[in-house]
């Protein structure tokens, strides 16, 4: 069997408070840095424990909208979005200093995640962002998505994320979370969708077709109902199939 190598993130910071149970299966983490969620304290907090379980970190920034969690795509100049979006990064940066360590990636969250995919404007201004930190920064995005597209172009490295507890329309993009089958959370289901992603490169969606698709990290929502219970059996049964976690 060939071998295969898979990072496993989540994004934490949010509020939920259980990062110090999902840390230990993870190899990266996406960190809110104000926008959506997030302050001084929980950045400081999750980069603690992102340490001593010597876990990647990554910003993970926001439409600056606390109010709708940054789920909804929020009316804003491109000025006002990209200064938004580099203070955000530029509060983990800062934080990150104290403790003496490298930031990772870039992962955006919510709406500003899936406007990128298929909206240049967007993506141009979050890889404006990145080129103006002038770090050499991942960028987190999906497979065959504008942003990534564009990413490349400018020499960005992209590392190519799938979704291990939602589900996918043909299209790639992911079943709204408005709908009731959104989310996976049989945790035999959810290692399969992951399982096949990595291993087979291809998806089923939610009509039934199978879509293809590639991965380099894949992601668990930390405010999915037993995110811990998820990950711990996707990091045992990953490693039973001899699939490296890094």
């Amino acid at each position: 069997m060939k071998n295969f190598v898979i990072d496993i993130n989540a994004d934490v910071g949010e509020g939920i408070g259980n990062e110090p149970e999902l840390l230990p299966y993870l190899s990266s983490c996406n960190i809110a840095c104000g926008g959506h969620a997030g302050d001084y304290e929980s950045m400081m907090k999750v980069v603690r424990l992102a340490k001593r379980h010597q876990v990647k970190i990554g910003a993970h920034p926001s439409f600056p909208d606390t109010k709708n969690f940054g789920r909804h795509v929020m009316k804003i100049s491109n000025d006002k979005l990209f200064k938004s979006l580099k203070t955000q990064i530029e509060s983990l940066l800062q934080v990150l200093k104290e403790f003496d360590l490298p930031i990772n990636h870039i992962k955006p969250h919510g709406a500003l995640y899936n406007l990128a995919a298929k909206d240049e404007t967007t993506s141009s201004i979050i890889i404006k962002v990145i080129k103006n930190i002038g770090l050499p920064i991942s960028l987190y995005a999906p497979y065959n998505s504008v942003i990534s597209k564009l990413a490349i172009e400018e020499n960005i490295n992209v590392e190519f994320e799938g979704f291990a507890d939602r589900n996918y329309n043909q299209d790639l993009s992911l079943v709204s979370r408005q709908k009731n089958n959104a989310l996976i959370t049989d945790s035999d289901t959810v290692f399969m969708h992951v399982f096949n992603m990595i291993s087979q490169q291809k998806i089923t969606a939610i009509n039934g077709v199978e879509a293809p698709i590639k991965v380099n990290t894949i992601c668990v929502h930390g405010d999915t109902p037993n995110a811990v219970k998820l990950v711990s059996k996707i990091h045992e049964k990953l490693l039973k199939n001899n699939i490296t976690i890094k």
